[in-house]
């Protein structure tokens, strides 16, 4: 929805660019995991997320009034990709390297499902939804889920922990949207007829 709203008013207002950065950062860094391991679900997967994610990289950089911020941080990525793929190449040892790469994307796909939490204290504050995305709470829940339930099938507790709280955070998110619905939100109260 974010790439329909930059496109259709060709303009980025409104839209964060890092969550588009850390999603790309997590889809190569999965890439990575699942070249090591040989494993084609998890190649195929992040291969199309990364390339996604990198189209939404270069359509908000191309929207962007400040385009020197954002390619910084792009460069910046890239500097962390490059020296990830180094530090895992070169520094660690061929035994523990599918190991250390698991645990390194296990704890920074955690860090992507727990970032949320700061809108759900704001959600409670406002006793309003209207920062929360319905659809990606939906997305964020079958995409965790199937992710578990795979990581599960093939005993990779580097696939089945870190998604764990991804169900629950879409859980609680599914909670505030039922407790406070959208109706709630008018700013205005309706007239007695």
């Amino acid at each position: 929805s974010d790439l329909r709203q930059i496109l259709a008013t060709k303009s980025v207002e409104n839209i964060q660019f890092l969550p588009f950065l850390t999603t790309d950062a997590n889809n190569l860094s999965w890439l990575g995991y699942g070249c090591l391991k040989g494993d084609g679900t998890l190649i195929t997967v992040n291969a199309i997320g990364a390339a996604l994610q990198t189209l939404y990289i270069l359509v908000y950089l191309y929207y962007s009034p400040a385009k020197r911020p954002v390619l910084l941080q792009v460069l910046l990525l890239l500097a962390v990709v490059v020296t990830g793929y180094g530090y895992f190449a070169i520094m660690v040892d061929t035994g523990t390297r599918l190991t250390r790469l698991g645990l390194f994307c296990s704890v920074f796909t955690i860090t992507m499902y727990l970032s949320p939490l700061a809108d759900l204290a704001k959600v409670v504050r406002s006793k309003s939804t209207r920062c929360l995305s319905f659809p990606l709470t939906v997305t964020t829940f079958v995409a965790s889920s199937s992710w578990t339930l795979y990581g599960l099938q093939l005993h990779d507790p580097y696939i089945t922990v870190p998604n764990v709280p991804g169900i629950v955070t879409s859980l609680v998110r599914f909670w505030l949207f039922q407790r406070y619905r959208p109706e709630q939100d008018k700013p205005y109260s309706s007239l007695p007829a």
